[in-house]
């Protein structure tokens, strides 16, 4: 394996040992591909994933708009579920990334669409 994928793994591994999701403030995972990002809403007791959107929704698909900006529409749109279902709190993991450009800017939409962390 590539050593930049186990430095990666070994630092997803580091922030879920402290990181976990309930019910009342679950755990907001960002997954970021090369082309696409993903943001999800997880219970970790229950192990249920309670919302989740991507840039492959059709909604952001359709915006003719760069990486960064699509990755501002997912966080808006998973605060815009996380509110439909009662959450306003919630922890975020950034599944190994550094924060900067697309997970923060994933962070910044949740934000701006009232979720807290």
């Amino acid at each position: 394996m590539d050593t930049k994928v186990i430095n990666k793994r070994k630092i997803s591994y580091r922030i879920r040992k402290k990181v976990s999701g309930t019910a009342q403030r679950p755990r907001l995972a960002v997954f970021r591909s090369n082309s696409d990002i993903y943001a999800q809403l997880i219970d970790d007791d229950k192990g249920v994933t309670l919302a989740s959107a991507s840039s492959r929704d059709k909604d952001i698909l359709a915006q003719k708009v760069t990486k960064s900006e699509k990755s501002k529409l997912v966080g808006a749109a998973i605060a815009l579920k996380a509110v439909g279902l009662g959450i306003q709190d919630c922890t975020f993991d950034r599944g190994g990334n550094l924060y900067h450009g697309r997970v923060k800017a994933v962070a910044d939409g949740a934000r701006e669409g009232g979720l807290k962390f």
